[in-house]
């Protein structure tokens, strides 16, 4: 269903648009939400509501909620996937973790903020070190983004384990920005580096949900908003907005470096590159 949904965006008027966005971001939400609450949450009239319906083939609002509801009400497989069945084909698997995936994707952009993302890029660059701190798949990113960053001939450095997070968080400066990256926000390790961080004049930018103990904590929040179950499943989606989040930052930090990030990326293409000859010549 959800995957339904993100195939129709470009069939969609501007306005049925919003409510199939609202409809990605939490599904579960939209099964109960009344008419007028679904218009509100996407700008929209509620005759448009019962359009965008229409639009996907149903009779009104209670019919598409029926369809909604059934495609995302099982329990899926505890610890493997809330999608999943243990009877599922693989063309079932590959349905719905890759429909599960892009409507979450989709959805991810009625709650990334433009004002946040410039936000967090101006502080980006100006500092003069950042580090990246996440635990588990949250840490995986912390790591692919440190990748990224240190491209641009920026002194960065991810860290994953909160002990090593507790101790460098300690030696950060004012002229320093630390990027905490997780799913829940609440891990207490994280929000303490994170506390310790601000403490010493750092901003702190989070990748997290919204409203959660670390975005209350931060200068800067850039939302991440999955329906995920962690405690029950093995979080998968909130591992690839985390990932598009970074991806995001990246670029916005390379527009606004301008020739000075494409030289850098340059030089190190040029350097593996060299490299690889020479092991050849060997």
């Amino acid at each position: 269903m959800l995957s339904k949904i993100s195939e129709s965006l470009s069939s969609l008027s501007g306005a049925e648009r919003k409510v199939a966005e609202a409809a990605l971001a939490e599904p579960k939400w939209f099964v109960h939400a009344a008419v007028a609450e679904i218009a509100e949450r996407a700008s929209v009239s509620q005759p448009t509501v019962i359009r965008f319906c229409r639009s996907l083939g149903y009779k009104g609002l209670p019919e598409f909620k029926l369809a909604l509801s059934a495609s995302i009400g099982h329990e899926g497989m505890p610890y493997v996937h809330e999608e999943l069945n243990a009877d599922d084909d693989m063309g079932s698997v590959v349905e719905k973790v890759l429909g599960n995936a892009a409507a979450s994707l989709l959805g991810e952009r009625r709650f990334l903020k433009e004002a946040e993302l410039e936000n967090a890029i101006a502080t980006l660059m100006h500092a003069r070190r950042i580090e990246f701190y996440g635990v588990g798949n949250s840490g995986i990113v912390a790591q692919d983004a440190q990748h990224k960053f240190f491209r641009f001939g920026m002194s960065t450095v991810a860290y994953v384990d909160p002990h090593t997070q507790l101790m460098a968080a300690s030696v950060l400066s004012d002229k320093d920005v630390l990027v905490a990256i997780s799913n829940t926000g609440s891990s207490i390790e994280l929000l303490d580096a994170a506390s310790i961080a601000k403490e010493n004049g750092a901003a702190v930018i989070a990748v997290t949900r919204a409203e959660s103990p670390l975005a209350q904590l931060a200068d800067c929040v850039l939302s991440v908003a999955t329906q995920e179950n962690a405690e029950l499943y093995t979080p998968m989606v909130s591992r690839l907005l985390q990932l598009a989040v970074i991806d995001i930052l990246a670029i916005g930090l390379a527009l606004r470096l301008g020739d000075e990030a494409s030289l850098q990326l340059q030089k190190s293409k040029r350097s593996i590159h060299s490299k690889h000859l020479g092991y050849h010549k060997d």
